[in-house]
């Protein structure tokens, strides 16, 4: 199934894509795609629909974030070693675990705002991993039985305020805005191998980055398991798992950063693009 939310921002519903590509209107099931709809008996009810009798939503509508009431987005840092090499820092021994605030959390085709005063705003498409009940000290062997499903993700970074301003990378992750998410939920069941994704970026029709998950230095099922033994995971919970190479940070002879106006492209195999123009922060 893909998932998604749907309407004016703080006003989403729940809905599901159809077969043919119809959004259909799921308000009459469940009240978001969040909490116990993630679960394992919440997506059989869902998946025992028949979907062509659920009210259908009006192309063009906008999308929200996939999820609702995230509670909370971990993210990975310099999980693919080519994208480590870029940013000139050394391959992780251990997960680098940072977060994003949930206020910068947006539908996929958002506005992205650069904020006031910057001059380093980043890309990076990711694979969003959405957990589906809850776990904690979970095995590697098991922890994808806890995965709801997987999304795309623009982990977007202020590069300034991660590296240069001090403190943890928390700062430059959480800007409004810089948590894009969707377009749409995919249940597990429906990605056989998510160590087999590419994944891909463009700025202004540029393809920047190009990869594929099977070069993560830690997989789906190692993050999971990790962070598990970190802090409790809840359904609705998203991680984003790194980016490949390809970022503004990276580039040479000299890095390129975004600005206001441009139009960032991304999307990865079988979970769909996003598509967000960038604006100034007012």
């Amino acid at each position: 199934m893909k998932l998604l939310r749907y309407g004016p921002k703080g006003q989403e519903k729940p809905g599901l894509l159809d077969a043919d590509g119809v959004i259909r209107d799921l308000s009459a099931v469940v009240d978001d795609i969040a909490g116990d709809v993630l679960g394992e008996a919440g997506l059989a009810r869902l998946r025992g629909l028949d979907t062509s009798a659920l009210p259908r939503v009006p192309q063009g509508v906008r999308l929200g974030a996939c999820v609702g009431r995230v509670g909370k987005m971990v993210c990975i840092g310099l999980n693919y070693a080519d994208h480590a090499a870029e940013s000139n820092l050394p391959v992780p021994t251990e997960p680098v675990v940072f977060n994003k605030w949930t206020s910068a959390i947006v539908g996929p085709n958002d506005d992205i705002e650069i904020p006031r005063g910057s001059t380093k705003t980043d890309w990076e498409v990711e694979l969003g991993v959405v957990i589906g009940k809850a776990c904690k000290y979970v095995d590697a062997a098991d922890a994808l039985d806890y995965v709801a499903g997987y999304c795309v993700v623009n982990d977007i970074s202020e590069r300034e305020w991660q590296i240069e301003r001090g403190g943890q990378w928390d700062k430059g992750k959480g800007f409004d805005t810089f948590g894009p998410i969707g377009p749409w939920l995919v249940t597990r069941d429906e990605v056989s191998d998510p160590q087999q994704l590419d994944l891909w970026l463009e700025v202004d029709g540029h393809r920047y980055q190009n990869g594929n998950t099977r070069t993560m230095i830690f997989g789906v099922a190692q993050v999971v398991a990790y962070l598990s033994r970190c802090m409790s995971l809840q359904p609705g919970d998203v991680i984003s798992t790194g980016t490949p190479p390809g970022v503004g940070l990276g580039i040479k002879p000299a890095p390129v950063y975004l600005k206001a106006g441009q139009t960032m492209r991304l999307g990865i195999a079988g979970l769909g693009e996003q598509l967000q123009r960038t604006v100034q922060a007012e």
